[in-house]
């Protein structure tokens, strides 16, 4: 990991001047007990075999629908992994994607999205190829169905789109092509993320932010992965709006009005760059909730 980061300083060593663009109003603020308390389990559940454990800990009567699971890309055991799920108490439909499991996919993820490939956006611009590639798979493997179903049970619901790390990038296209394809009422669409890496490039973004009313892209003091790829490199910039936490995650502060402010995690890359930030919000080890269901809770 070390190595990678290494690697990857070039690539974020320079920082155009912040570009603004147009923001709509939100219809679901954010809200730090959910994202502290529900949303980054949900995530964390993800990397588990078992998500419902997760769930039982942190919500009243929150059942997973399904969990499915994908080739991300070619390779035969790059896998993606996302959960449709649904409660009640919440009246709110979640939709959770898995990040990052190993260095690997780490470095597969970097080198695609920063050198080279870019496929078209259904709603304006261009994204990683990596990433487009492991939401359509998930989205048309099972996502969509059970979505589409959870949908009709529970109308009026608000749905939570939530992943952490590559997880958050899909989870931002899921976001996109269901507000944009009208597929849900977008003033009941929320999307937060964690560890976010950018995803697409400044038309996507505009495109993004024209549909996506409540998008937050929650961020940890020195996490180096939302720099990633390097801001304008081909094009790449991050949609709306970061809110971000420094080191202990005790307050908060939201940067709207411009990308990338140096307002907030602008103002510590690298050479300050720590993996740890990325792999620990709320003082949890994200992918550790999965893999222990959420002990100690």
């Amino acid at each position: 990991m070390k190595a990678l980061l290494l690697a990857l300083l070039p690539l974020l060593a320079a920082m155009p001047a912040d570009v603004r663009v147009d923001r709509p109003s939100y219809t679901i603020p954010y809200s730090d007990p959910i994202a502290r308390k529900k949303l980054i389990y949900s995530s964390g559940a993800a990397y588990g075999t078992n998500p419902q454990q997760c769930l039982d800990k942190v919500f009243t009567g929150a059942t997973v629908k399904r969990i499915v699971q994908v080739r991300c890309d070619d390779s035969p055991t790059d896998k993606c992994v996302g959960y449709t799920a649904v409660s009640p108490q919440d009246k709110a439909i979640l939709i959770v994607f898995r990040g990052t499991t190993n260095n690997v996919q780490l470095i597969m993820e970097g080198l695609e999205t920063v050198f080279t490939y870019h496929t078209p956006w259904v709603a304006g611009g261009n994204v990683s190829t990596y990433f487009d590639t492991g939401f359509m798979n998930l989205w048309n493997g099972g996502i969509k169905d059970d979505f589409n179903a959870l949908a009709a049970q529970y109308p009026g619901y608000q749905v939570w789109i939530t992943g952490h790390s590559l997880g958050g990038a899909m989870a931002s296209l899921a976001a996109s092509y269901i507000t944009y394809n009208k597929i849900y009422d977008t003033k009941n669409v929320q999307l937060v993320t964690f560890g976010e890496p950018r995803v697409g490039d400044g038309n996507y973004v505009k495109a993004f932010d024209k549909t996506v009313l409540n998008a937050f892209r929650v961020t940890h003091a020195r996490d180096p992965v939302p720099h990633l790829p390097k801001k304008n490199m081909q094009g790449y910039l991050h949609h709306r709006a970061e809110v971000y936490y420094k080191e202990k995650m005790t307050k908060y502060l939201i940067c709207d009005d411009v990308d990338e402010s140096s307002f907030c995690s602008n103002g510590n890359i690298l050479p300050d760059a720590s993996i740890k930030d990325h792999l620990n919000y709320f003082n949890e080890n994200v992918s550790n909730l999965g893999y222990t269901n959420c002990a100690g809770k």
